[in-house]
């Protein structure tokens, strides 16, 4: 598999931009020293997120990053491709020259699980990720969370209500 720092990156700071959104455009050097990635680095994969239109870029003071669609509709899939993370498991690249001869024996297994892959990081999205960061931190603040009518409720809000 060759996913890369590259994806495991965008991807981090996807969910972290998605989760500081609410309270406006995310600048790069705050999600650069939250989770520790390099600025220049950020710059490079947010070029390429706003230019597969993952991302709006907002200028000027208070300026930064938005997601540009609802997180339902952002899915690993779309943030590792926009990176140009190739999701291939093949020792060909997806070529069928594996060997002088042509496909290896375990090409289409290697391919198949490239499809698996695939389809398996397109279910995910976004939203789907940021619903179980907030959920752990919850659990981490209390100790203590149930689940109601398939979405958890911490019990402290609970009690409050």
């Amino acid at each position: 598999m060759r996913l890369t720092t590259k994806g495991r990156f965008a991807v981090t700071a996807m969910i972290d931009l998605a989760l500081q959104q609410d309270e406006g455009p995310v600048s790069l050097a705050g999600i650069s020293q939250r989770q520790n990635i390099s600025l220049s680095y950020l710059e490079q994969l947010f070029s390429k997120l706003r230019r597969h239109a993952l991302v709006d870029s907002v200028r000027g003071p208070g300026g930064g990053y938005q997601i540009s669609r609802p997180l339902t509709k952002v899915s690993v899939a779309d943030v590792i491709l926009a990176v140009d993370e190739p999701l291939d498991a093949t020792q060909c690249g997806g070529k069928e020259n594996c060997t002088d001869e042509g496909q290896c024996m375990t090409h289409d297994l290697w391919s198949s699980l490239n499809q698996k892959m695939l389809e398996y990081l397109g279910s995910v999205s976004l939203q789907c990720l940021v619903d179980k960061h907030r959920q752990k931190d919850a659990e981490k603040g209390t100790g203590k969370t149930i689940q109601f009518r398939d979405r958890p409720m911490d019990l402290n809000t609970a009690a409050q209500a």
